[in-house]
């Protein structure tokens, strides 16, 4: 079960989440030129986060450049999806700069809390998933009755129907704790506390606009959902001319 879009409609251009899609995307495909698998790790090592290193003082530039390297085409492509989806309308809240700090202070967070479980770890950690988990929690904050298209697919069962963000968030968050203390998890690969670490800050980050807005009174007001109509998507019909059965 994953989101394939939302039914809220940004009110401004949002350049900085297309921005960094073009970045991520850009950054994914000049790494393809690598075919080396050694040369590929050392370049997930030089600019990934690396938790020993990071603890020494050193490395401290990988924090950041982590953001925007992917270890794969699904990695990329599903942080991309949740940034496209997600990211426009906090960038629409927060403003061009106040989004890029945002998103950059998220993905900072996530890098933290991954070190602290593990300090001595040479392991790199790369993605731009902690970032965008922060992008997540502050959706939450501002939207969570917001409309989200989801996609369920059991083996040859699928079916797109709308949910509450807070329900789709909250799932999301929920596993990545129990993901995260989970044996099974020091063995996947997945950054899960990274994951929780960014959803904390961008909530903790949005937590001063929404008590500006008014707290509780804001989502009295707008039922949390969008302070602005939100979008209908309708299936329009086949323009394809029926052919009807002969009796």
């Amino acid at each position: 079960m994953f989101p394939i879009r939302d039914h809220n409609p940004s009110e401004r251009t949002p350049w900085v989440t297309y921005t960094l899609l073009v970045a991520n995307i850009g950054v994914y495909l000049a790494m393809l030129a690598v075919d080396d698998p050694r040369a590929l790790g050392q370049i997930y090592y030089d600019w990934g986060m690396v938790p020993a290193l990071v603890t020494h003082g050193q490395g401290l530039e990988g924090i950041f450049t982590a953001m925007f390297i992917h270890g794969g085409f699904w990695h990329l492509a599903g942080n991309m999806l949740f940034l496209w989806i997600f990211g426009d309308n906090l960038e629409d809240q927060l403003g061009h700069l106040g989004f890029v700090l945002f998103y950059l202070a998220s993905g900072a967070g996530a890098a933290v809390l991954q070190v602290l479980p593990d300090p001595s770890s040479y392991v790199p950690m790369i993605g731009a998933s902690g970032a965008i988990a922060g992008v997540m929690g502050g959706y939450l904050l501002l939207f969570p009755r917001a409309r989200v298209d989801v996609l369920l697919f059991l083996v040859i069962y699928a079916r797109v129907f709308a949910l509450p963000a807070w329900v789709v968030l909250i799932v999301w968050f929920g596993l990545q704790v129990l993901n995260g203390v989970s044996a099974d998890a020091q063995m996947g690969g997945i950054a899960y506390w990274a994951h929780a670490g960014g959803f904390v800050v961008g909530f903790l980050w949005v937590l001063p606009k929404w008590m500006g807005a008014g707290g509780t009174a804001f989502w009295r007001r707008t039922h949390g959902h969008p302070p602005h109509p939100d979008a209908r998507y309708e299936i329009s019909e086949s323009r394809i001319p029926r052919v009807r059965r002969h009796k």
